[in-house]
């Protein structure tokens, strides 16, 4: 009988945080472990359809976590439906080979509408008047249930925001252990994310982020005993590593300033208008995908974004395929970042234009990634309590706006996406067997045939 896999993604993992995770250390000492590649952009979305595909975003097309729709003119992030991510997927391939094989899917992207038997992803409730609570979406549907019981609900405002914590890879672990117990799967996908959280407030090196290493080491020993009561195999792996950061780039507001750039004012605030704008960009971390409507705006603004500090190089066509992201989602140019820098999304010039929910947490909102929205606003002294006091309109199911996320992004400490410089902040992977890998570097778009190749399975085998 064929062993299980369990598959930990433990976010932002690189060679030197390993040492602060005796567990993990651990594992590798009795089993082995290798430099593992990434794609551009090192991002979540992008790394995991790779390593679940084989294949590069110019195939899978998710080239970034969030791109311009341009089939409705908006930009659109952290979408959920696997029906985005094109390519053959590691459980189709393996049940070709192997009817009814399983799958557990615990907060790995793209969760919902994949043909996986199990499947646990953030989904919270948007109330009619505005209210939004903590929630999961499973499959099958009486998994809620079972976990809120155990567990209490998904701690959404700890897996993201200033509040965000340990406690949500401790529900995400627990989770599960509970679903390797109960339903035994072939295959458990788990995301661990809690190393993200510090190493971008606080940067990688900094004691905060070893502080997370040794919470989520905690974490992480029920789980791999759990895998060990099933005599599991386990693979370890993260999507990117983080490297320190000193300084951001304001690409949009170039573009604006630049007259490419096109924002419409209700309210008094300034919105993004991408469908006239000439030139605009979708931040994200160290990546920036820019759109330009007409081609004759192209040389334009590649010039502007390439005379800006922090830039390090503009991809145009020939550059995109060179790096596996020519898929008809990426912008027309793709600017990558200098290591120490990154881009962020704001397009107003003054803040006092800014949308309302800039200062919120609001991820699908925002046109690109704001790492800020870690943070409480350290130049409001009243932040805090401010906070607490809308979480008690919440509770009395009021309305309330969660306005404490500074519009000053200088507190990031930590970014990522281009690919890696220095191998001490490239990703890992890790196998609990001591022969599986060589210590040779696999690349992300490995991934997928290593894994088939530890449960007796190639890709050839599933094609079959």
């Amino acid at each position: 009988m064929t062993r299980p896999l369990v598959v930990l993604d433990v976010v932002g993992l690189t060679p030197a945080l390993l040492d602060h995770l005796p567990r993990l250390a651990a594992l590798a000492r009795a089993g082995s472990r290798a430099p593992l590649g990434t794609v551009l952009p090192a991002v979540t979305c992008s790394a995991q359809a790779t390593f679940l595909t084989g294949a590069p975003p110019a195939e899978h097309g998710i080239v970034g976590n969030g791109w311009y729709f341009r089939g409705v003119g908006d930009v659109l992030l952290w979408r959920q439906h696997n029906a985005l991510v094109g390519g053959e997927k590691i459980w189709d391939a393996a049940r070709r080979a192997r009817p009814g094989y399983t799958v557990a899917n615990v907060c790995w992207w793209y969760a919902m509408g994949a043909d996986t038997d199990f499947t646990v992803t953030p989904r919270p409730i948007y109330h009619a008047d505005g209210r939004k609570d903590p929630d999961c979406y499973t499959r099958p549907p009486g998994l809620h249930d079972e976990l809120v019981r155990r567990y209490g609900p998904f701690p959404l405002f700890q897996y993201w925001g200033p509040t965000a914590s340990i406690a949500s890879s401790r529900w995400i672990a627990a989770a599960a252990r509970h679903i390797m117990r109960t339903e035994q799967p072939d295959l458990t996908l788990v995301y661990l994310p809690h190393l993200d959280y510090d190493l971008q407030r606080h940067g990688p090196d900094s004691p905060q982020a070893r502080a997370a290493a040794g919470e989520l080491d905690a974490e992480l020993g029920p789980l791999l005993d759990a895998a060990r009561e099933r005599d599991a195999i386990v693979v370890v792996l993260s999507e990117y590593g983080i490297t320190p950061v000193s300084r951001h780039v304001d690409i949009n507001r170039a573009l604006r300033r630049a007259g490419l750039l096109d924002v419409y004012t209700q309210a008094g605030m300034e919105y993004l208008d991408p469908w006239v704008s000439r030139a605009f960009a979708v931040a994200d971390h160290q990546v920036a995908h820019v759109y330009v409507r007409r081609p004759e705006d192209t040389e334009r603004a590649r010039e502007v974004v390439a005379g800006l500090p922090g830039v390090a190089e503009v991809l145009d066509e020939e550059g995109k395929k060179r790096h596996g992201l020519d898929h008809e989602r990426a912008g027309e140019l793709v600017a990558v970042a200098e290591p120490d820098a990154w881009f962020t999304y704001y397009y107003w010039l003054d803040d006092a234009r800014a949308p309302d929910w800039a200062a919120t947490v609001d991820i699908h909102r925002k046109p690109g990634y704001d790492p800020a929205e870690l943070f409480f606003d350290p130049e409001d002294t009243f932040a805090k309590a401010r906070a607490a006091a809308a979480l008690v309109r919440k509770k009395a199911g009021l309305r309330y706006r969660m306005n404490v996320v500074p519009l000053d992004p200088s507190c990031v400490r930590g970014s990522h996406g281009r690919l890696p410089a220095d191998e001490r902040h490239q990703p890992v992977l890790l196998c609990s067997e001591p022969d599986a890998l060589s210590g040779d570097e696999v690349a992300a778009t490995g991934v997928k045939a290593f894994l088939l190749g530890l449960q007796g399975l190639t890709d050839a085998d599933a094609a079959v």
